[in-house]
């Protein structure tokens, strides 16, 4: 097994130049915002780039960053599972942004809201729902009920199922991110 390191972002800014960083978080997310030069491969497309990855890793050193560097990390374990060594940025996007280096943005793209965003407003809606509702109708609350379980389920496994199903809406899938294109740009 290959591996795994981590880079703050200020020792990844000085090493860009040298990295091919791989962004696995969704398009819609890739979109709002990516570190240069990134290619974006969403972590459930992983085992379909891997040939790829490996030829990219051959040429140099990887860098996987996610937004917080939970998903990046996942990355990281998995490709050091194939004997690909790759390195996770420490805060993801986030320290990357907070630091005030650089991002890019796909021309023409909207921003869409960030994935945990996404979740606490849709866990939110869900629970209130729940709450409102059984009021009326007891059963009702079990809706707030398996939100919660599922939230701390989440939290214990370092999973979220809501983001992964978020993840599929058309609003987080923008037409601008084309697999196949990056996949030929990382062995081309």
């Amino acid at each position: 097994m290959a591996p795994t390191t981590a880079l703050t972002a200020d020792q990844a800014n000085a090493r860009l130049h040298e990295l091919t960083v791989i962004d696995v978080r969704t398009p819609g997310e890739y979109a709002s915002g990516h570190l240069p030069g990134a290619h974006n491969i969403p972590l459930d497309h992983l085992d379909t780039a891997l040939p790829a990855l490996k030829t990219a890793a051959g040429r140099g050193d990887l860098l996987v960053v996610c937004a917080s560097g939970a998903r990046s990390a996942t990355a990281c374990r998995h490709l050091a599972e194939q004997g690909v060594t790759a390195a996770t940025l420490t805060g993801g996007t986030t320290a990357w942004t907070q630091l005030g280096h650089d991002t890019h943005r796909p021309a023409g793209t909207r921003t869409p809201w960030a994935m945990d965003r996404q979740v606490r407003l849709a866990a939110g809606s869900l629970v209130l729902t729940g709450l409102i509702a059984g009021q009326r109708w007891n059963a009702a609350r079990r809706l707030s009920a398996g939100v919660a379980g599922g939230l701390v389920f989440s939290a214990l496994t370092n999973t979220c199922g809501m983001a992964r199903i978020l993840a599929k809406l058309p609003y987080n899938q923008p037409k601008t991110t084309d697999l196949n294109a990056t996949l030929a740009a990382l062995t081309g």
